[in-house]
């Protein structure tokens, strides 16, 4: 091959018999591969290829994140928005590492309590059965307080996950900023904010602990506060042909924007 990647990472998920049969063949085209199991991630690599949905592609760039080995996925899972190929296209992404077709792209994580995510930090209490009260600052300062079922802290990337159910903004990637969006507040005057990444959040509630969740994957209780803060290094993703796959072009083909409305 022509580029750096002399030692290929092919990451599958035992769990989804697509993602170890695709694995195989992609093992088979790459001599300079190894292939393992998402639970049994090895660092000595120089690029990952993650098969699977989301959720397999956001804890691959949790782990090499810290290691700045670009990721590339494909998905074999349901919406597989973070991908960047079908498993039809094995032969074209093939052909395009090889000739240097991509770009990687830099994408905004988010860290607190020493873990990471690259799509959201979600705050709730731990009486999930109720709403409860968080307390806003910024740069340690209080904006405001919420009556909410939690609160969401998103970065461009998680724009369109969980955030995006909540009523968040669509935000593009390369906009360097962070999404605070409550869960079903128990007021309407309470709406997103998008803030700078360099600003510190801390939410507070005096009366209960809260439960943290990092990408819907990572969960940790904490007393009563946490400070959520940009981390110090990006999550790298391996972008196939740059005129195809521009965020609005993923807008339309995983949202289905393009798509007129049934009659």
């Amino acid at each position: 091959m022509k580029n750096s990647f002399n030692k290929i990472g092919i990451i599958y998920n035992r769990d989804i018999p697509d993602s170890c049969n695709l694995a195989k063949k992609l093992q088979e085209k790459l001599s300079n591969s190894i292939s393992f199991c998402v639970n049994e991630m090895n660092k000595n690599i120089n690029l990952a290829i993650v098969i699977g949905g989301d959720g397999t592609f956001l804890k691959a760039s949790r782990f090499y994140a810290p290691y700045s080995i670009p990721i590339l996925g494909f998905n074999v899972g349901r919406l597989g928005y973070l991908a960047q190929a079908r498993p039809e296209e094995i032969n074209d992404v093939i052909e395009k590492l090889k000739n240097n077709d991509f770009i990687i792209e830099n994408r905004l994580m988010l860290k607190a309590n020493k873990k990471t995510a690259l799509n959201d930090v979600v705050i709730k209490g731990v009486n999930c059965a109720r709403s409860s009260t968080m307390e806003l600052y910024i740069n340690d300062k209080k904006l405001c307080s919420y009556i909410a079922d939690g609160l969401i802290i998103s970065t461009p990337t998680g724009s369109t996950a969980y955030s995006l159910s909540a009523g968040g903004p669509v935000v593009s990637p390369d906009i360097d900023c962070f999404l605070i969006i409550p869960i079903c507040p128990h007021t309407l005057n309470m709406r997103p904010i998008v803030i700078p990444s360099n600003e510190k959040i801390t939410i507070k509630n005096k009366n209960e602990k809260l439960n943290v969740s990092f990408d819907g994957q990572v969960d940790i209780i904490v007393e009563n506060e946490i400070t959520i803060e940009k981390n110090d290094y990006f999550a790298k993703l391996l972008v196939l042909n740059q005129n195809k796959d521009k965020f609005y072009d993923i807008l339309k083909e995983k949202l289905h924007w393009s798509l007129s409305p049934r009659k």
